[in-house]
């Protein structure tokens, strides 16, 4: 319950805030977490970016004072954070899909983003194996596809981006790259570069054994880190569901609960083990410190 308490109280906060500078340091210390661990946690477990979030909420707030008073326009872009009518005519008719002025209009369609808040979901009695691990730096090469995490394109991306490399080639010509024989798995999927917009990146990786690497790959340097590391029984491709609820699980159920949040490391990853003969094997690894 204490977590669900910061959480809400932190929430608490950027809704008092809208119309006002909001300090999303503040925010995490109301959370008593640190602020990348904060912002990661929310867009992991909501599908959506802090700062989309609030510019949602802003914007729904916005339409609401538009329909119920006679403020004027510039002056509610103004309240919400626009430096112009211009950024804030933009800003609202991507979201609702009219201008500003149309808001007024009787009998037209708005959108309104309600306030988030978090409870807790009793799910039943589910074990996750884990371990806490320390690794020392490597490094991975591989495909490389730009995403993000709004309302969970990400998860709509990674497999099209696996499939078509499959299909066309570049999962097997990586593989070559990286001396595996045929059959064996690629090593890794890495998801970095995590920005507060929601764009991320993702790669397609192996594990580096060579100083020689075809230029057409992107090398990423993992760094010497702790890790906690979750174990996933997966057969197949079919399994992915599974995959997908452990890692909501992790932010959802885990964090909360241990005495570890996420580092300021901008590394994600699954491993992957065994062959196509065998049972696979995966492995979810997130970087932690102590709280």
């Amino acid at each position: 319950m204490d977590w669900l308490d910061r959480m809400n109280r932190a929430m608490d906060y950027i809704e008092g805030h809208l119309t006002e500078s909001i300090d999303i340091n503040h925010a995490s210390q109301m959370a008593c977490c640190s602020t990348y661990h904060f912002q990661r946690m929310f867009s992991f477990i909501t599908n959506v970016p802090l700062s989309e979030y609030i510019r949602r909420r802003r914007l729904t707030m916005a339409a609401f004072e538009l329909q119920n008073t006679d403020v004027k326009v510039i002056d509610v872009a103004f309240n919400y954070g626009y430096e112009s009518p211009e950024a804030f005519s933009r800003a609202f008719s991507k979201l609702h899909g009219v201008t500003p002025m149309s808001a007024r209009d009787k009998g037209v369609a708005l959108k309104a983003y309600p306030r988030m808040s978090f409870h807790i979901s009793i799910k039943g009695d589910s074990e996750m194996n884990y371990r806490i691990e320390e690794k020392n730096s490597f490094e991975v090469f591989g495909l490389e596809l730009q995403t993000n995490v709004i309302d969970g394109q990400c998860y709509k991306d990674i497999p099209a981006f696996w499939e078509a490399c499959e299909n066309d080639g570049r999962c097997v010509a990586l593989a070559q790259a990286a001396g595996k024989k045929p059959g064996e798995l690629l090593d890794a999927g890495v998801t970095y570069d995590h920005n507060s917009d929601g764009s991320m990146k993702y790669m397609i990786a192996c594990i580096k054994q060579s100083d020689v690497i075809p230029s057409e790959y992107t090398v990423l340097s993992i760094p010497n880190q702790m890790w906690a590391v979750f174990s996933v029984a997966w057969k197949s491709e079919q399994d992915n569901g599974n995959l997908h609820d452990i890692w909501g699980r992790i932010y959802s159920e885990w964090f909360p609960t241990a005495s570890y949040e996420h580092a300021d490391c901008d590394f994600d990853l699954e491993l992957y083990f065994g062959n196509e003969e065998s049972r696979y094997g995966v492995e979810i690894w997130i970087p932690v410190v102590k709280k």
